[in-house]
């Protein structure tokens, strides 16, 4: 679905654009959360009322948020694989 690239990339754009705020430790967990929902999520999600997402657009979906939820929370991803 070329909707769904598109939407990827203009969630990595704007996650790129505050990339250094996430994993900072000056910042609380609430701001970095609310960045992400205020800010990057809806960018990704503008329209998806009307989306049918196949199974691989849903985990393309879940690796961007997984990710950024990986900056947010301070998980490394060998934490992750290990659980």
């Amino acid at each position: 679905m070329k909707k769904l690239k598109r939407r990827l990339k203009s969630g990595n754009i704007c996650y790129h654009s505050v990339q250094n705020i996430l994993p900072s430790t000056l910042q609380s967990r609430n701001l970095k959360i609310n960045i992400y929902s205020n800010i990057i999520l809806p960018v990704v999600l503008r329209g998806d009322e009307t989306w049918f997402l196949k199974l691989k657009e849903k985990c393309r979906l879940s690796v961007f948020e997984k990710r950024v939820h990986r900056k947010i929370f301070w998980v490394k991803r060998n934490e992750v694989m290990e659980e």
